[in-house]
């Protein structure tokens, strides 16, 4: 899975890597959406060295669950990343996710599955214990104990709840009260009537000798011989970082959880909450259960508002039509968006699939400690991508079209290089980023439909490290004997003088042009390369060749600026 983030839009950044959160991502993952899971490695079971009561798995140690489920998510487009969620803004449309670090990134939804902390009664050799013979959970843990001598340790006024079920695994238990304050008569009543023994004094020490528990030590100076203990610690939810969403609580008996309905959606249309963050007794299998079903109803969210999105802008789009000079309704021109997704979309495969030759044979002849951070503006089906990938760099990898990005990353699958690159779906006219790049490629940035490709090359260039490049290949026609067939075809046109090609070749500058039209500090940037260059090309459907000319410019930012 690819271990960088970038200032991309995720469909679901999910907080927390625990059962919960993994198998959401699951489930989203395999729904073909674009994942994100932030995880600080610590799951709340990390304690316990068996899990039990989980079919399939029972006595299965939980960081082998955890293991092999990370692992399955290699197959899918789910990207794990350590550390933890500390902020969340609404933008609306989004949400803005700030991780530790520093890093915001934006997500169309949010999965809290954070978790919580339990925290245990001050009681000295309680925490060394905890998860072996100190439990919370008798369906977790019970079977192992069952017949042995136990002890409830009360903690609220929940307590003698829990020792009416501990009474299920063994005959042999005592509650000790002190910590849940006196007992109603009839309480105490009803637990001697089934032999549970009621113990006042308060505990001070738990006793253990080597790596077991033997008993307790009393506030009075006695003691009781014992071989586990369960108690009921305070949860505490790892919540805070949604402060600022201001979602709906529920004040329960086990403390304040943010309100979530059946399906984990929480009182803002953007974030569900699933796992112990909003129901701590919920063990693995529940925990398992519930990130999948939450999974499903945020695929479906997510569904539901790229339909409403669609909607709107054909009827935006049908509302801004105008009359032309006959009267009859003349649509609005068609956006960058639409054009490359219907140029994408329409076929199979657009290009060859092959990497350009030009910046490859550049690339290949950098030293080889140049391997990085890479950046490749207008990626297209992901060719270039994948051919960085596979010798070493890490790739972030743009393109304005949907349907180019699934190609690109499912060509990155079939090559075994998707850890390496990142996806991004965006308009690059208002794309930014603060992450540095060793490599900026451009390769054909070129747009029938108004693009501010100058700008976006200069503000590409902004991102370039001290010692890195930008490389620009874009095509060149010296003259009409430079257009390849499969290129007139594309332009609707059969003669390679027509007059509807002179605006589309207009758009692109040869290499001295291109280096003009940047205006980059030349304080700060060097030249190392700057020429056509003619080589051998195969078109759109793969079997077709012809010689075609690239431009080629090579830059490279100075190491001290």
């Amino acid at each position: 899975m690819n271990e960088r983030v970038r200032d991309q839009e995720w469909d679901v950044v999910i907080a927390g890597g625990g059962v919960a959160g993994l198998s959401a991502a699951l489930t989203l993952g395999r729904a073909r959406r674009r994942v994100l899971v932030i995880d600080s490695g610590r799951p709340r079971n990390r304690f316990a060295d068996h899990m039990h009561g989980m079919l399939g798995g029972d006595g299965a140690e939980p960081t082998e669950l955890l293991r092999r489920g990370r692992e399955e998510l290699g197959a899918y487009d789910v990207t794990i990343r350590e550390g933890t969620v500390i902020d969340v803004e609404d933008r609306e449309r989004s949400l803005g996710v700030t991780i530790s670090g520093g890093e915001t990134l934006e997500t169309r939804s949010l999965i809290a599955a954070s978790g919580l902390s339990d925290e245990l009664p001050p009681v000295p050799g309680l925490p060394e214990r905890w998860g072996r013979d100190v439990l919370h959970c008798p369906y977790c843990h019970g079977w192992e104990v069952r017949g042995q001598r136990l002890a409830v340790l009360g903690t609220s006024p929940m307590s003698p709840h829990q020792a009416e079920l501990i009474r299920q695994w063994s005959d042999d238990l005592v509650f000790l009260t002190a910590g849940c304050g006196p007992l109603e008569p009839e309480v105490a009543a009803r637990l001697r009537s089934r032999g549970v023994k009621l113990v006042d004094s308060p505990v001070v020490e738990v006793l253990a000798v080597g790596d077991r528990l033997t008993g307790v030590r009393l506030d009075d100076g006695s003691t009781h011989e014992l071989d586990a203990v369960f108690t009921a610690p305070s949860s505490r939810p790892h919540d805070d970082y949604l402060e600022g969403m201001e979602l709906a609580r529920d004040e329960t008996p086990m403390g304040s959880f943010i309100s979530v309905d059946p399906a984990g959606r929480t009182s803002h249309p953007r974030i569900w909450a699933i796992g112990n963050i909003v129901n701590p007794p919920a063990n693995v299998p529940i925990s398992i259960g519930a990130g999948s079903m939450t999974a499903g109803m945020v695929n479906m969210a997510l569904v539901t508002e790229e339909f409403d999105r669609a909607v709107g802008a054909d009827e935006s789009e049908e509302a801004t039509a105008a009359e032309g000079p006959d009267g009859t309704a003349v649509a609005e021109e068609e956006s960058a968006r639409q054009h490359w997704e219907s140029q994408y979309s329409g076929s199979a495969a657009r290009w060859s699939g092959r990497v350009n030759s030009t910046m490859a044979a550049v690339v290949s002849r950098l030293p080889g400690e140049s391997v990085g951070e890479a950046l490749d503006l207008g990626c297209g089906e992901g060719a270039d991508a994948v051919w960085l990938a596979d010798r070493g760099w890490r790739v972030t990898a743009v393109d304005i079209s949907e349907s180019a990005i699934e190609r690109g990353a499912e060509l990155a699958r079939e090559a075994g290089v998707s850890d390496a690159i990142g996806w991004i779906t965006a308009d690059l006219s208002d794309w930014a980023t603060e992450a540095e790049y060793d490599l900026v490629t451009a390769s054909f940035f070129h747009s029938e439909v108004e693009l501010p490709r100058t700008e976006i090359l200069r503000r590409a260039a902004g991102r370039v490290r001290p010692g890195g490049r930008l490389v620009i290949v874009s095509h060149v026609f010296e003259g009409p004997e430079d257009i390849p067939a499969w290129s007139l075809r594309y332009h609707g046109v059969s003669d390679p003088n027509d007059p509807a090609l002179e605006k589309v070749f207009s758009l692109l500058l040869k290499p001295a042009e291109e280096l003009a039209a940047l205006a980059l500090d030349g304080v700060d940037w060097e030249v190392e390369r700057q020429e056509i260059c003619p080589r051998e090309a195969v078109g759109p459907d793969g079997q077709e060749t012809a010689t075609v000319k690239d431009g080629l410019l090579v830059l490279r930012r100075r190491e001290s600026r």
